[in-house]
C-alpha cells in the first residue's frame, strides 16, 4: 500500500480545514501544534520530518484536545525530551496512552504498521515497552467498545474509505464530513 504524505494531508485538510480551521503541515525535526494567530488564520498540526507515522501521531493528539486546549501552543502541555527520570517517564506514558491508541487505530485503518513509542531513548531509566504497549492496546480496545471522539471517528472513517475500500479522496472526505455533521453516527463509531 502506498502511503503518500499528500494523501494524508488532503484527507485531514478536507475534513478539518473548513470545519475546524485546522490544517496538517509537514515540519522539521520536532512536531508542534500552533493555534491560529494574526499571521496565520488557521491552526496547524505540524508533524516531524515528513514521516507518515508522525502525521498520524500528531493528528491523534489533535483529535483528543478539547476546544480550549486547541487555543494553546502544543495544547498547553509540557514535554520533556529524552533523558527523563522514572517519574517523568511514568507521567509521559500516562498522557501518551490515549493518543497512541488512536494512532494504532489510524494505522490499522490505512494499513500501516504501528510502532509503540516510549520516546526516551537517551535516558538511564529502563522502560518497559511491553507493559506500555499492553496499556495502549487496552485503551484501543476500550475505544473500539465505547466509540471514538467525533473528530477521530471521522478521520478513521476517511482513512478506511481511502485505503481499505478504495474510495477516491473526495468520497472518503465526504463520508468523514457526514460523520462530523452527525449523520448516521452509531455508538460504535464515536462517543
Amino acid at each position: 500500500m502506498n502511503h503518500r504524505l499528500e494523501d494524508v494531508i488532503a484527507l485531514f485538510d478536507g475534513l478539518f480545514h473548513d470545519t475546524y480551521a485546522t490544517r496538517l503541515v509537514c515540519g522539521g525535526d520536532e512536531p508542534l501544534y500552533l493555534p491560529a494567530d494574526a499571521d496565520t488564520p488557521f491552526h496547524r498540526v505540524i508533524f516531524a520530518r515528513g514521516f507518515y507515522a508522525s502525521a498520524l501521531h500528531e493528528i491523534s493528539h489533535w483529535c483528543i484536545a478539547g476546544k480550549s486546549r486547541r487555543q494553546w501552543e502544543d495544547y498547553g502541555y509540557w514535554y520533556l525530551p529524552d533523558g527523563r527520570d522514572a517519574g517523568e517517564q511514568r507521567d509521559f506514558e500516562a498522557v501518551e496512552v490515549a493518543p497512541q491508541a488512536l494512532e494504532l487505530l489510524f494505522s490499522r485503518a490505512c494499513g500501516l504498521r504501528f510502532h509503540i513509542s516510549v520516546d526516551n531513548l537517551g535516558g538511564d531509566v529502563e522502560v518497559n515497552r511491553a507493559a506500555f504497549r499492553a496499556r495502549v492496546e487496552a485503551r484501543t480496545q476500550s475505544y473500539e467498545r465505547e466509540g471514538l471522539p467525533r473528530r477521530a471517528a471521522a478521520f478513521r472513517l476517511a482513512l478506511q474509505g481511502f485505503y481499505r475500500e478504495g474510495d477516491a479522496r473526495e468520497a472518503a472526505i465526504a463520508a468523514g464530513r457526514r460523520l462530523i455533521a452527525g449523520d448516521r453516527v452509531g455508538r460504535s463509531q464515536l462517543v
